[in-house]
């Protein structure tokens, strides 16, 4: 799967989102720090989501399998 990373310039560098991954946006000084940084904020949100999402099935018997968005 991919997703769509917006970056615009600003004053200080740039600032950047990806459009389909509410919460994961970054800055940084350059384009490419900006990206690495938006890298790692993605990989933050999924992660926190995942925590969210265990905790709130604890408890509950739930079954959990890998699921693949890509396209054919």
């Amino acid at each position: 799967m991919q997703m769509t990373a917006v970056f615009m310039a600003c004053p200080e560098g740039f600032i950047g989102f990806i459009e389909e991954l509410p919460g994961a946006n970054s800055q940084g000084a350059t384009l490419d720090e900006a990206r690495a940084n938006l890298k790692e904020a993605a990989q933050m949100v999924l992660e926190a989501n995942r925590e969210l999402a265990k905790k709130s099935v604890a408890g509950q018997k739930v079954s959990r399998e890998p699921f693949d968005l890509a396209t054919k």
